[in-house]
């Protein structure tokens, strides 16, 4: 009967003397709890691993210290996922290295554990994994699945211009999910740029304007959190 937690429940109960001072119905509600929990938590993990996130991140672990106009109040906002429920999307914008990766897993993590689906994904591969399955019949099903989900979080976006066939799968991805999920943007390109790496002034139009639509920004700008290390010096070696 697949009720494998509430058997090492009953195990539990049966070997702690507290247990047996307890009614019917309160050891039987313990042990349905027992098998709720695991289910929950075993959907959960399912969730996370289908997530494939980047980052093991999570929005307890941000950092609000370093200085770049992160809002403590705008993330502990959209921790609560709302925004998902009600299908808008999230713009993450800044330069390199200011940790718009880190805060897009850890969105995407929220998500799962709030009982959403979600997917991280780089650009690169996406546009990549569009062509392959054009070419090997799977294009439909995947475009259904990534449209199944409740966030789709596209890190790298727009790092290098489309050719004319990466438009078209990008706006076939974006219309399928234009106020039926929510999609999490990661760009180091402003707003303003996107539609010159787009290139098509229509299909430009048709993807900003489904994205753009009931959109939060989350808008970083500093220095570059990534630490440099300085290489080790070299060492003279000994003389006898």
């Amino acid at each position: 009967m697949k009720l494998g937690a509430m058997a090492d429940a009953c195990q539990q109960q049966l070997q702690t003397a507290e247990a047996a001072g307890l009614g019917f119905e309160e050891r039987l509600g313990l042990l349905v709890d027992a098998e709720w929990t695991a289910r929950e938590q075993r959907k959960l993990q399912r969730r996370l691993r289908s997530a494939k996130l980047r980052h093991p991140a999570t929005l307890e672990a941000v950092d609000f210290t370093h200085p770049r106009r992160l809002n403590r109040q705008q993330i502990l906002t959209l921790g609560a996922c709302a925004w998902i429920a009600e299908r808008h999307n999230l713009l993450l914008i800044g330069p390199t290295g200011i940790g718009k990766s880190f805060l897009a897993c850890a969105f995407a993590e929220r998500a799962c554990r709030r009982g959403f689906t979600a997917c991280y994904v780089r650009m690169p591969p996406l546009l990549h994994a569009l062509a392959v399955s054009r070419g090997d019949g799977t294009y439909a099903r995947l475009l259904a699945r990534l449209a199944k989900l409740d966030l789709l979080a596209i890190d790298d976006w727009m790092i290098a211009p489309l050719r004319d066939t990466e438009r078209r799968d990008l706006t076939e991805v974006i219309e399928d999910r234009a106020e039926r999920a929510s999609t999490l943007i990661a760009s180091q390109l402003p707003v303003t740029d996107w539609h010159a790496v787009i290139g098509d002034p229509n299909q430009a139009d048709a993807i900003c304007d489904r994205l753009l639509h009931d959109a939060h920004r989350i808008e970083l700008e500093g220095r570059s959190m990534r630490r440099t290390h300085r290489a080790p010096e070299a060492r003279t070696p000994e003389t006898t």
